[in-house]
């Protein structure tokens, strides 16, 4: 049976995936992001996101856990104005990200990095892993509504803007500010599932054969 893994602490993303039946575990990894991001100086918001991506992946495939399993690394950088906008943390980095996204467009990015640690010697089942490591990015176009300042003020009050990359979200009360999305939804979210299932069939697996068994 294949083994998928999560290398991230999202509960969106693991949500997703289990909306969309797709078996998974969770492994989340100890990467440093901003040390990643000084060591190979990368600063596009597209690369970046792949980096991290893949950072998170790699560190998890290394570990005994993952042994036999394919594991997937995500990471989400929203892009505004040219820059790279993460999680922002604090209320008055949230506040300032949010008053000049109102009413405004931006790009989320979606790096997503799949390791295959299967065994590439034929298993019992005659399946043997690829030993494949790729990765790609997933964007999306966001534009929001006209937000004031009492409504930006609520929202980060109640603290879910604070941990999410860009200062919002889609599936839940951020939801209610973005006017519409160009491109796939789940990448808002954090994990684009036909991104997914195209890395997996690069690994040779059907994202079918994660379905929950009937």
């Amino acid at each position: 049976m294949v083994r998928l893994i999560l290398a991230s602490q999202s509960p969106a993303r693991t949500k997703l995936l289990t909306e969309a039946g797709i078996r998974h575990t969770v492994l989340v990894s100890d990467v440093d992001e901003d040390a990643v991001q000084a060591r190979y100086g990368v600063t596009d918001p597209h690369d970046t996101a792949l980096l991290l991506a893949r950072a998170k992946a790699e560190a998890v495939a290394a570990l005994p856990e993952a042994d036999g399993a394919l594991v997937l690394g995500c990471d989400s950088v929203f892009e505004f104005d040219g820059e790279a906008h993460g999680k922002p943390y604090t209320a008055a980095v949230a506040r300032e990200r949010m008053l000049r996204m109102s009413g405004n467009t931006g790009v989320l990015h979606t790096g997503h990095w799949l390791v295959d640690c299967r065994d590439t010697e034929p298993d019992d089942d005659g399946a043997p892993g690829t030993g494949a490591t790729l990765g790609t990015v997933a964007s999306a176009e966001v534009s929001f509504l006209e937000m004031d300042a009492v409504e930006i003020d609520a929202y980060i009050a109640t603290g879910e803007p604070l941990h999410c990359a860009g200062s919002f979200t889609i599936d839940g009360l951020g939801g209610a500010f973005i006017r519409k999305v160009d491109g796939d939804p789940h990448t808002v979210v954090g994990l684009s599932v036909s991104t997914l299932r195209a890395l997996l069939a690069s690994a040779q697996v059907r994202i079918t054969e994660l379905w929950p068994e009937s």
